[in-house]
């Protein structure tokens, strides 16, 4: 039985926005996805961040889920609008007291929290000030991770700064379709993504200050680019495509600036990072892991007409996901041996990897998904593989934990390996969540 390296670690993810609910309890303040939720057309069906799962008050009960699962450890983020309610000013204790409480919960059940202090859920107020665009945002993040380290710091010992930046800055104000909704401004894009980095490399080592020996790093999202064919055009589009989705944002992390082809791509379309005298030596702070998230790669073709960055993705004939995304499992392999070759971190941890399916409970009330345990069990062999060839992958935890609300499609979509049932809120493991319980079991399958 192929089996794992000693001391790997198994673990699930969530994100506070999806699966809270309890938006307006306890001094949380309105967040940007409140808002975007808000706003006619924008989320699907109109629905909200409330009940999603309402783990606000049921955090006991999904602790005692996700020890009967055996997870060895548990990624969640906390809500910076839960915390400090106007983005910057007076700590709400409200807030850091349910965080204090779940933190306390996870390790009474022999679980290590994986902390995320941004995923996503910005307070209006500061969107109000320009939001990530504005560069006063980065003494904003840093007071705030300071505040939650200083009070978690003691029990929580693994740290994610920032979950994503290409979906805040990319998604968030150039495609518009993330919170807070801003279309075409690259202008904005390119600011966002250089705070968020920034904002990164100033809370690491106040991070590091208050939560003694703890492991601090970021968690990126890639979109491994595979040309369309072997021509010189496609091949050229699929580098294009790397910049503008994957090197952007690691290349500044591990100390060599954003790629000089993108910079002078976007400096060609009027935009520029609002780069300052020290910032890409701040941003390449040095950090003990790489989170990497991964669902699928992106076949690329070059298309002068096309608008951007003149490349279209294709849609190659194989297996999708009820996201219709490519079913595609070497990817994460080749993926993480070339991280690991490109910018040696010290360790990589496979942060979110998962599929939705429309799921249904059966008649004799279980949920069989078989699909999804297929594609558990073929992106855990291809991590396996990435170990043989020499990444030093330390972890993987598995998105989600359960189903929740999964941003503009709501409640359309369900990632979980427990199904919800959002009426009554009652959790029920599906098959792949036996089959996780089990590879846990066994370090491996």
């Amino acid at each position: 039985m192929p089996t794992f390296p000693e001391g790997f670690i198994w673990g699930s993810a969530t994100a506070s926005f999806q699966i809270e609910g309890a938006i307006n309890a306890d001094g949380r303040s309105e967040s940007i996805w409140d808002r975007f939720c808000a706003t006619p057309g924008a989320v699907y069906a109109g629905h909200t961040g409330e009940p999603a799962c309402r783990h606000y008050e049921l955090w006991r009960s999904d602790i005692a889920l996700m020890r009967d699962l055996g997870l060895q450890a548990y990624r969640f983020s906390i809500a910076w609008p839960r915390v400090i309610p106007g983005g910057s000013g007076p700590v709400n204790a409200a807030g850091l007291d349910f965080y204090d409480r779940l933190v306390d919960g996870l390790l009474e059940a022999g679980i290590t929290p994986y902390a995320t202090l941004y995923h996503w859920d910005l307070p209006q107020g500061l969107q109000d000030r320009g939001g990530w665009a504005n560069r006063e945002i980065v003494d904003a993040f840093a007071a705030y991770a300071d505040q939650v380290a200083r009070r978690l710091g003691d029990r929580v010992k693994h740290w994610i700064t920032h979950n994503e930046p290409w979906c805040v800055a990319f998604l968030g104000h150039l495609i518009g379709a993330h919170a807070p909704g801003i279309k075409n401004d690259l202008a904005a894009t390119l600011a966002a993504a250089h705070h968020v980095l920034l904002s990164h490399g100033v809370a690491v080592p106040l991070i590091r200050a208050a939560s003694a020996g703890a492991q601090v790093g970021a968690t990126l999202n890639f979109s491994p680019a595979y040309p369309a064919s072997e021509s010189p055009a496609d091949q050229a589009a699929a580098r294009r495509h790397d910049g503008f989705f994957n090197r952007w944002f690691a290349d500044p992390l591990y100390g060599r600036g954003y790629p000089p082809d993108m910079l002078d791509l976007y400096a060609a379309q009027g935009g520029m990072p609002p780069i300052r005298e020290g910032d890409m030596a701040t941003i390449a702070v040095a950090t003990d892991f790489l989170g990497v998230n991964f669902y699928n790669r992106a076949v690329i073709r070059d298309a002068p007409g096309a608008a951007g960055l003149g490349y279209e993705s294709l849609h190659p004939a194989g297996e999708y996901t009820d996201m219709d995304w490519e079913v595609y499992p070497d990817a994460l392999r080749a993926l993480l041996v070339r991280l690991q070759h490109d910018y040696d971190p010290p360790l990589l941890l496979v942060t979110e990897n998962g599929a939705a399916y429309p799921d249904q409970i059966a008649a004799n009330g279980s949920v069989p998904d078989p699909a999804r345990e297929q594609y558990l069990r073929s992106h855990l062999a291809a991590t396996q593989r990435a170990i043989d060839e020499g990444a030093r992958l330390g972890g993987y935890f598995v998105w989600s934990l359960m189903d929740n609300f999964e941003w503009a499609f709501g409640y359309s979509k369900r990632f979980g390996i427990v199904y919800v049932d959002y009426e009554t809120q009652v959790r029920t493991p599906k098959q792949s969540a036996y089959f996780y319980r089990d590879v846990i079991a066994a370090n491996g399958f």
